[in-house]
């Protein structure tokens, strides 16, 4: 998956918010994680501050 694609994805999260939608963030960041490894993963939580929207952390594996 395409990094802007990622982030486009990822910010329609943001903006639902939920526990479904932490669910499909951590489904988008492991296809990040697949194709453009831990730095893609990390790049997108700081950016997109999905610490605090979803708790994920930079560095963090995401496993699903």
């Amino acid at each position: 998956m395409d990094i802007s694609r990622a982030r486009e994805l990822l910010q329609q999260q943001v903006e639902l918010g939920g526990g479904y939608n932490r669910n499909s963030a951590k489904l988008i960041l492991h296809e990040v994680a697949r194709h453009h490894g831990q730095a893609g993963v990390d790049q997108l939580i700081l950016e997109l501050d999905l610490e605090t929207h979803f708790g994920f952390r930079p560095g963090e594996k995401i496993y699903v």
